[in-house]
């Protein structure tokens, strides 16, 4: 049963092996909450007789609102497996890398735990959006009804019995709490900001975002004119839409980040700068990937990674630019800084996450955000445009890098083609 395996502890796969395999989750293992069935049986094709893994498995996906241990568990019960925190990449889990950031006055966006997430992580000076807002109320004015009131004088405080909503009620409280006994504490200067995922109000995430980048870390002064750039921006997950439930995909990260982009370079004529875009299709999240397929392989250099996903842009993208960085590790220092770019990041790879892999294999499956009936899928000789892609701004589009080396049905077939590879 594998409740009963979730109970054991992680053990490598019983035999080292030259092979090691990467799974997406969304659109290849699962849809929202609900597992695509074949999951559960290629899977079953993976295990041995001793329920181990066959191969090193890491399971890479772009998510970011939650622990890696959470979701472990999610996997564990759907897939009827046990899976391992130390199986899971999410798209922040790179993160832990970038120690230079660590002791840096963070502003977090995102939903779920991410200011949780952000101190697991390392970093030890961590501020939310909701602090922020809570400290400069008068910031976030979409909203009507959050709107605050200011007080006049202690004598005619504002009433809040009116037909308002409880929450614009609490506010108004809060804001007159505020303004007579400054009771919040006096907030740092930001110096980093970290984009973990979509947030839930963007209204008010994208107002804040750009009150902090235009004021240099400190939102409650005046905008200033920008002039030689702006203060450090990491964003994990680039994807601009997703599958779940739907019968076609939904806003994903890339989405708000396309609006971040937009409204900072309306405003101010310049581009956003990322120092750092994470997640798939980084190199980055690779390199974190492979060194933890080589931990459960004791330890032993990989030979071949099979990568499987069901988005071009990311999924696809990524392994085969990985498999461009392995073949040119021969020039490591040009290559690194040649890829760090092509990936959108300003930042060069960990010197503690040093590639071994020989080829990284693409295989895309049809269960998701990839569509085989589009009129893309259907004419491979027609032109390749970032419209029809939905690339990141920063990503260099390159026909070779979105062409998976394999396309089969679903996730099982997948399996069955590593199998058949490997001569299993």
């Amino acid at each position: 049963m594998w409740c009963q395996r979730l109970l054991q502890t992680l053990r490598p796969v019983s035999t080292s092996r030259q092979t090691g395999l990467l799974f997406d989750v969304d659109g290849v293992l699962l849809r929202g909450g609900a597992v695509i069935p074949a999951a559960q049986r290629a899977f079953q094709k993976l295990l041995d007789r001793n329920d181990n893994f066959r191969f090193p498995i890491v399971f890479v996906t772009n998510a970011g609102n939650c622990h890696r241990h959470h979701k472990a568990q999610q996997l564990s019960h759907l897939l009827n497996i046990q899976v391992a925190p130390e199986q899971v990449v999410l798209s922040h889990s790179p993160l832990k890398m970038l120690k230079s950031f660590h002791d840096k006055c963070v502003l977090v966006s995102g939903q779920g735990p991410v200011a949780d997430i952000a101190n697991t992580l390392g970093f030890q000076k961590v501020m939310s959006m909701e602090q922020l807002r809570q400290n400069h109320p008068q910031l976030d004015m979409v909203d009507h009804n959050r709107r605050p009131t200011l007080p006049v004088s202690s004598c005619n405080r504002p009433s809040v019995d009116k037909i308002w909503s409880p929450e614009a009620q609490q506010l108004e409280l809060t804001v007159f709490s505020v303004f007579q006994s400054s009771s919040l504490p006096t907030l740092p200067k930001i110096e980093v900001i970290i984009l973990f995922g979509e947030p839930v109000r963007w209204e008010t995430n994208l107002q804040l975002l750009v009150d902090v980048l235009l004021t240099n870390g400190s939102p409650g002064c005046e905008h200033t004119q920008v002039s030689s750039g702006h203060l450090p921006v990491l964003a994990c997950n680039m994807d601009l839409t997703w599958m779940a439930e739907a019968p076609s995909p939904r806003f994903g990260h890339g989405m708000f980040l396309l609006c971040l982009e937009s409204v900072y370079r309306k405003l101010t004529g310049q581009d956003l700068q990322y120092q750092a875009l994470l997640g798939k299709p980084s190199l980055l999240t690779y390199q974190y990937a492979e060194h933890l397929l080589r931990l459960q392989n004791h330890n032993h250099t990989l030979t071949t990674i099979y990568a499987v996903g069901d988005n071009l842009m990311t999924d696809i993208y990524g392994a085969n630019l990985y498999n461009r960085y392995l073949a040119q590790q021969s020039a490591m220092e040009t290559s690194s800084k040649l890829f760090a770019k092509a990936a959108g990041s300003q930042l060069t790879m960990a010197e503690e996450l040093v590639s071994t892999a020989s080829q990284c294999h693409s295989i895309l499956v049809c269960t998701g955000v990839y569509n085989p009936h589009s009129i893309l899928s259907s004419d491979q000789s027609s032109s390749i445009t970032e419209t029809e892609l939905h690339g990141h701004r920063d990503l260099v589009l390159e026909p070779d890098l979105v062409a998976p080396n394999h396309v089969v049905e679903d996730v099982e077939a997948a399996v069955d083609l590593v199998l058949q590879q490997e001569a299993l």
